[in-house]
């Protein structure tokens, strides 16, 4: 077993997820963000979450199981296991009490003031925290398995994946501080969602590696697709517009997806 190689591929893992920590710091950097920067980064928040959604975990997805299953059912199962994390997290989304749910009537229709608004932006970014966990997980373990098996390829894909996990760090870190007024929490809930990827590393190599093949992480894959985009049209978008400034929001929606895609660009 070569430890040197086994290190070299953790501390490319580790290096990716930390940059989500640095998206934390982006984010409470400003003293008093007001509803322009809040709306702007929020629906940048979800531009980089749809984009990365259906532009590289759902390829991801469909390229697994259609390795295996064949194009017809492998694309049948990429679908089914997206919407099946679209129900899973909406009715997780059902079980928040109604205080801190903008489904119900006193949190709809204009801007949120107040306890209810602080509890909405709490829970949108808690529930945007655990979808990034859940999708850098099995990323760490990707980036991970190619630090393993070449390092020239594996170098630029950790960049690429830390860039695009800056843009994440935000997305977390944002309504965190908004809700509590604390930067040392968002910073704290930023990173921790970063450290899902070494921790995705070092779980894969101890208990994955002898078992885990293109299906379990295609169907992964897929589902974390519809967590994400659930939580992107449910939570950040509406949070965002009901600040007051939507256009500010749409702007920051595109400049997200603008920004992932460069991301995802450069090292093709």
């Amino acid at each position: 077993m070569d430890w040197s190689n086994i290190l070299f591929a953790f501390g490319l893992t580790l290096f990716a997820g930390l940059a989500t920590g640095l998206g934390g710091v982006i984010a409470v950097a400003r003293k008093a963000p007001g509803e322009r920067f809040l709306a702007g980064s929020l629906g940048f928040s979800v531009g980089v979450m749809l984009y990365v959604s259906f532009m590289e975990i759902m390829p991801k997805a469909v390229d697994e199981l259609t390795s295996v299953w064949g194009e017809r059912n492998g694309n049948w199962a990429a679908v089914g296991a997206f919407f099946i994390g679209i129900a899973v997290i909406a009715v997780i989304d059902r079980l928040v009490p109604s205080a801190i749910n903008p489904h119900e009537p006193s949190t709809v229709g204009g801007a949120v003031e107040g306890f209810e608004r602080r509890s909405r932006m709490m829970k949108a970014g808690v529930l945007t925290a655990i979808a990034i966990s859940i999708h850098n997980f099995p990323e760490g373990f990707a980036t991970f398995i190619a630090g393993m098996t070449d390092p020239m390829i594996a170098i630029p894909v950790a960049v690429a994946i830390a860039i695009h996990n800056i843009p994440e760090g935000v997305a977390v870190a944002v309504p965190i501080r908004e809700a509590t007024g604390s930067r040392k929490k968002a910073l704290k809930w930023a990173t921790l969602s970063g450290l899902a990827e070494p921790a995705g590393a070092i779980v894969g190599f101890l208990l994955l590696m002898p078992f885990i093949g293109p299906e379990a992480m295609g169907l992964s894959f897929a589902a974390v697709a519809g967590v994400m985009v659930f939580i992107s049209l449910d939570e950040l978008l509406p949070t965002a517009i009901s600040s007051g400034r939507h256009h500010t929001a749409i702007y920051g929606l595109l400049a997200g997806m603008a920004v992932m895609a460069i991301s995802l660009l450069l090292f093709i």
